[in-house]
């Protein structure tokens, strides 16, 4: 309590108890007085006052004792105050004298993405969380485990990383059955169980596949992406043994241009149902480092005449521009419904990616 407030009880303490004393004393004559010439006088008014002006005698000496320690302790407070300024004065000397340290100082490591679980799809369980972005704005990210995934927990998994050509949008948003292709392809026995992460695609444009083919570090799967998936799941390493990339129909350039413009990142990549611009395709594998060329599908169905021209444009687009680029079409899936052979497709595909990782 601040000391003026106890300074200003303890004075109305001492005020209210003297006029109470003094109100008992005139009180008690009064009494006296009555018991002197035999009246009859009630002894209990002089009794009350007495009480309270005893009462308020012990708040004066408890205020009182609380004043004068509060008056103690600011007087220590100073004296450490000018201590503390003079040992402030003292190391703020010693600290320029001393050489200054220009060492950054460590930066705290990222705390880990939660994923939760939002469903079942395929035999697998779906799981979800936020990444943050290159911008430091959250994005979705889908993560399907295999079947296989819950029966040995030593296991470790190679990855599809899963482009989305909608903006703001996994690609599951879109194609809800691509999951049954990728466990279609492991049940019969064509490619092993793989885990697929499915990140949402960057807003901004209505085309976010035109970014990655411009710009190849604008892929969906950045570090802090293949981080976060390495950290809450028991995947391989990042990097062309373990990951690769599959996109279709909207994000099938995406992943041919991911595919194309970092070898060093995926070990195969497969585009399904795509319609592509094979001079930028071309510019990002001829501007892609590293010795090891890309290695990409083109699959499109039997009756999609126009996608099996666009993915023959680029392979012969890559022939001439004598890409590194190692790009193998499909061209024979027939079947009743286009869920139909976009399923048998997407096992295709798959079965390419097991094949080239396993190289």
């Amino acid at each position: 309590m601040p000391r003026s407030l106890l300074v200003l009880l303890l004075l109305v303490a001492a005020v209210a108890g003297s006029w109470l004393a003094r109100s008992a004393m005139v009180r008690w004559r009064d009494l006296r007085a009555a018991q002197t010439y035999e009246l009859a006088a009630e002894a209990r008014p002089a009794l009350v006052r007495a009480g309270a002006a005893a009462l308020c005698l012990m708040c004066v000496s408890a205020l009182g004792v609380a004043v004068l320690l509060g008056a103690r302790g600011g007087a220590r407070q100073a004296v450490a105050a000018v201590e503390e300024g003079r040992s402030a004065g003292s190391a703020d000397g010693a600290a320029a004298s001393a050489p200054v340290s220009t060492s950054p100082s460590p930066s705290p490591s990222p705390s880990p993405v939660a994923f939760a679980a939002v469903g079942r799809a395929a035999g697998g369980e779906l799981m979800q969380g936020a990444v943050p972005g290159p911008d430091g704005r959250a994005r979705t990210v889908r993560v399907w485990l295999p079947a296989e995934y819950g029966r040995n927990a030593t296991d470790r998994f190679p990855v599809i990383v899963l482009h989305s050509g909608t903006p703001g949008r996994t690609a599951d948003a879109d194609l809800p059955d691509v999951f049954d292709g990728v466990a279609s392809a492991v049940q019969q026995g064509k490619a092993r169980p793989f885990v697929v992460v499915a990140p949402e695609a960057p807003g901004g444009t209505g085309h976010p596949c035109d970014l990655v083919a411009a710009a190849p570090q604008a892929v969906a799967d950045d570090a802090a992406l293949r981080s976060a998936v390495g950290a809450a799941f028991r995947t391989l390493p990042a990097g062309p043994a373990g990951w690769s990339v599959l996109g279709v129909d909207g994000g099938a350039p995406c992943a041919a241009a991911a595919g194309l413009a970092r070898p060093d990142l995926y070990g195969a990549a497969a585009a399904v149902s795509g319609r592509y611009d094979a001079k930028a395709l071309t510019g990002a594998a001829t501007e892609a480092s590293g010795a090891v060329g890309a290695r990409l599908l083109l699959a499109a169905a039997k009756r999609d005449t126009d996608g099996v021209a666009s993915g023959r444009a680029v392979q012969a687009a890559l022939r001439d521009a004598k890409s590194r680029a190692e790009v193998r079409t499909s061209e024979v899936v027939q079947d009743y419904t286009p869920e139909r052979e976009r399923l048998r497709l997407v096992r295709v595909a798959v079965q390419y990616l097991a094949e080239q990782l396993a190289k």
